[in-house]
């Protein structure tokens, strides 16, 4: 199959694309700086360089796909002047047109945890928008992943661990976290670009629950610091301290949000319903190694 992956050589994007060329794929990465060409190819895929804000782009690298893989880019969320919605919105509207131009007729979207709700899901909510506006294409069959939380996240929790000695958050604590690792991603994303579909369907993806004190205990381990505790705080706490790091306070406000729905149970209840019979191989002792070897460099 001729295969189109968005996201360059990223956390799922790259251990994707390694494992489709595995199975005999002719792969194409999409990335938007050019300085990754020679990287791509070293896996073994061709390389369109172009951005996804380029709707011509991304028709002309879709036309003849037999699938696509298509992802929002992470932002920078201390950029005071990012417009997180504009951003993700445009992206997924350009999705849908160059689905539709190109013709291709096999998809995965990487969605969220939480796109079912229509409010009160913080900085997820686009999602619930683009995968109405996906919805609604005709001649295509789309998957949407709804990955969980990811394990690569908690780096952000390594200079409070540091500089405090523990990790304090708005959700956690006896509260479980559903986790995943974007390798498990990657393979879930593999097994539906290379199955054919009619239609559209929701597909969950995790890989450990755990709560935010088991969380804590294993980081702790790995880094040394068996005691390490996850301290439930305030929503305001939260917010201030999201504000005191330079992060733009209206997405710090819909990051609280989006953690609180997801103390509450609110964010995640359609994946509770959906319970996976098998979680991915990945689990959080797994990534405590790789988290160990960061904490440790900064």
């Amino acid at each position: 199959m001729k295969i189109i992956i968005t996201g360059s050589l990223g956390n799922i994007s790259k251990p994707l694309a390694k494992t489709l060329i595995a199975q005999g794929h002719q792969i194409t990465v999409i990335a938007s700086n050019i300085d990754r060409q020679s990287e791509i190819e070293n896996v073994g895929a061709s390389a369109a360089i172009g951005s996804v804000n380029d709707v011509t782009f991304l028709t002309h690298t879709f036309t003849g796909a037999d699938a696509v893989y298509c992802m929002i880019p992470r932002a920078n969320y201390f950029d005071p002047n990012l417009d997180l919605d504009a951003f993700t919105r445009t992206i997924g509207n350009n999705y849908a047109e160059a689905i539709t131009k190109s013709g291709v007729k096999r998809v995965v979207f990487l969605s969220s945890v939480g796109a079912h709700l229509e409010k009160n899901s913080g900085i997820i909510q686009r999602y619930n928008e683009i995968e109405a506006v996906l919805n609604k294409l005709s001649n295509v069959s789309i998957t949407f992943m709804r990955p969980t939380s990811f394990y690569y996240n908690l780096l952000a929790y390594i200079p409070q661990i540091k500089n405090q000695g523990f990790i304090a958050a708005n959700y956690g604590a006896d509260e479980l976290i559903p986790w995943v690792s974007p390798n498990d991603i990657a393979e879930a994303i593999a097994e539906e670009l290379a199955t054919p579909l009619d239609g559209n369907k929701i597909r969950y993806v995790a890989s450990e629950e755990l709560s935010g004190h088991q969380t804590a205990k294993i980081l702790g381990e790995a880094i040394g610091i068996p005691d390490l505790e996850w301290k439930l705080i305030s929503d305001e706490q939260t917010l201030n301290g999201l504000i005191a790091v330079g992060m733009q306070p209206k997405i710090a406000k819909g990051l609280v949000e989006m953690y609180a729905g997801l103390y509450s149970g609110l964010l995640a209840e359609d994946y509770y319903k959906n319970r996976l019979a098998v979680l991915g191989k990945t689990k959080l002792a797994d990534y405590a190694k790789e988290f160990a070897t960061i904490f440790n460099q900064n």
